[in-house]
């Protein structure tokens, strides 16, 4: 039987309570290392966007995303047509306060994109690039860009277009470093480069 003194020395051994603490901090490691698997949480809001937006992009046909006086006439009219890898960035979107991607309904963001055909660099590939706007709501989604007209300047378009919060944003940032980076690599195997 113990003593209550034994039990009085266990319970004051330091080392005996560092024991216990890293035998619980192991097993709370393992739990959450656990739950982090592939199968856990799905991306971040912002991320599922980014994902949609480049996807939606580069699925649609170059004449859709038309702008900044390219045509879709300048991409080789072979019988498969090229990739377009893009490049997105979300400035943000509405209603502001949702936490799915379900109940996104407009994206307000900038994308850059190429047209990669073979063996063509991307310095002189044909571009598409600007600020856009998407309608989430609608299958597929509808890619509407900013551009200038004969009586209203670029910059007022963007400004009449976004709300002024993310229009202050297009007017001063494009993609992150990070992300033309990963555009340029994807855009370099994609046409064989």
């Amino acid at each position: 039987m113990i003593s209550r003194e034994s039990f009085a020395g266990w319970y004051r051994n330091r080392f005996v309570w560092v024991a216990v603490i890293l035998l619980a901090v192991s097993v709370g490691t393992v739990v959450i290392v656990d739950r982090a698997g592939p199968e856990a949480e799905p991306a971040d809001l912002q991320g599922q966007i980014m994902t949609r937006m480049r996807t939606t992009l580069e699925q649609a046909d170059p004449g859709e995303h038309n702008h900044a006086g390219h045509s879709a006439q300048q991409v080789a009219t072979e019988e498969e047509k090229p990739a377009v890898i893009c490049g997105v960035r979300v400035y943000g979107y509405e209603p502001a306060e949702v936490t799915a991607l379900a109940d996104v309904q407009t994206v307000y963001g900038f994308h850059l994109c190429g047209v990669a055909e073979q063996k063509r660099p991307w310095d002189v590939a044909v571009k598409l690039a600007g600020p856009v706007i998407m309608d989430m709501s609608t299958e597929p989604p509808g890619i509407q860009v900013v551009e200038a007209t004969a009586d209203v300047m670029f910059v007022d378009r963007l400004r009449q277009m976004f709300p002024q919060k993310y229009a202050e944003l297009a007017i001063k940032e494009a993609l992150t470093d990070s992300e033309m980076a990963e555009q340029r690599r994807r855009y370099d195997a994609a046409a064989g480069l």
